[in-house]
C-alpha cells in the first residue's frame, strides 16, 4: 500500500465522527392551572381548562362558581344565617355539621388563594341581599310542577329562580316544601289562591332576606336608602293569627 494511500485510509478514519443519536429534547408542557369552584351547599372542585368567561359551570346537576373574595363574602353571610338557624333549632345538627366542615375547608383554600386581607375587605363591603347568586341556566321557560298543566300560569325570570336556589336547602331544612318556593300555576289568576311559590314575588329588585319556618322576607330596593320589607307566610305550619278550631264531637 502506497504511502499516499494510507494516509488517505487513516484521514477517511479520523474524520469519520461517531454518529450520536441526537437528544431529545424534553419540551416543558405547560400545567394547566386548576380553578377553585364552590357550589352554594359548600362542596367544592378545581377544574382545568376553564376559560375567563366560565363564572359559573354545572356539573353534576350543580352549578359551581369560581371562587373570589365578593363570592367568599356571600357564602360566609349564608354561614351566618345557617349558624342562627341552628342556635334557634331550626336547622338539624348533621346538616349543620356538615355545613360548617365543609366551610373551614373553602375557608382555608380561599386564604391560600385569595389571601385574607382581600377577603376581610370583601365581608365588610358585600351586601349579601344584592348579590346575585349561582344558578342553573335556564333554558326554557320555567313551569312547575313541570309534569301538569294548571289552569294559570306566572310567567318567571332565570333571575328569580336562581334567588330562590340560592336559599332553596336553608328553607327546605326548615320545613318549607318544594312547591312552596318554586311553584308559578295555580288554580286561579296570580296572585290569587295560595298555589303560588316564593318564585312568583321575588322578581326585579325584590330580594330575598331572612328564612325563617313560618316565613321569608321579600326586600324591596334593598340597595336604596329606604328598602321595605314584606313577609311571605308558609301556609303549612302554625301561624298566630290562626287559631285551631275545637269541633264538638
Amino acid at each position: 500500500m502506497s504511502l499516499l494511500r494510507t494516509m488517505m485510509t487513516h484521514l477517511g478514519k479520523e474524520d469519520e465522527l461517531p454518529v450520536q443519536n441526537p437528544v431529545e429534547q424534553t419540551k416543558e408542557v405547560p400545567v394547566p392551572t386548576r380553578i377553585l369552584f364552590v357550589a352554594t351547599d359548600l362542596e367544592f372542585r378545581k377544574f382545568d381548562q376553564v376559560e375567563a368567561k366560565d363564572r359559573d359551570i354545572e356539573y353534576d346537576g350543580k352549578v359551581f362558581r369560581q371562587l373570589d373574595p365578593e363570592y367568599f363574602a356571600w357564602l360566609r353571610s349564608r354561614m351566618v344565617a345557617a349558624r342562627n338557624a341552628h342556635q334557634a333549632g331550626k336547622l338539624p345538627d348533621r346538616t349543620w355539621n356538615l355545613l360548617r366542615e365543609r366551610f373551614n375547608r373553602v375557608q382555608e383554600l380561599a386564604i391560600q388563594e385569595l389571601g385574607d386581607k382581600a377577603l376581610q375587605k370583601s365581608v365588610r363591603s358585600l351586601n349579601p341581599k344584592t348579590y346575585e347568586a349561582p344558578a342553573k341556566h335556564q333554558k326554557k321557560d320555567w313551569i312547575y310542577p313541570a309534569e301538569e298543566a294548571w289552569k294559570c300560569k306566572q310567567p318567571v325570570t332565570s333571575r328569580a329562580v336562581a334567588k330562590v336556589d340560592a336559599i332553596r336547602e336553608e328553607a327546605m331544612a326548615k320545613g318549607w316544601r318544594e312547591a312552596r318556593l318554586y311553584q308559578n300555576q295555580g288554580r286561579f289568576r296570580f296572585p290569587c289562591g295560595q298555589d303560588y311559590g316564593l318564585v312568583c314575588f321575588v322578581d326585579g329588585d325584590r330580594e330575598i332576606g331572612a328564612v325563617t319556618d313560618r316565613f321569608i322576607e321579600i326586600i324591596h330596593g334593598a340597595g336604596t336608602q329606604r328598602p321595605s320589607t314584606l313577609r311571605f307566610y308558609n301556609p303549612d305550619v302554625p301561624q298566630p293569627w290562626l287559631k285551631k278550631v275545637e269541633t264538638d264531637k
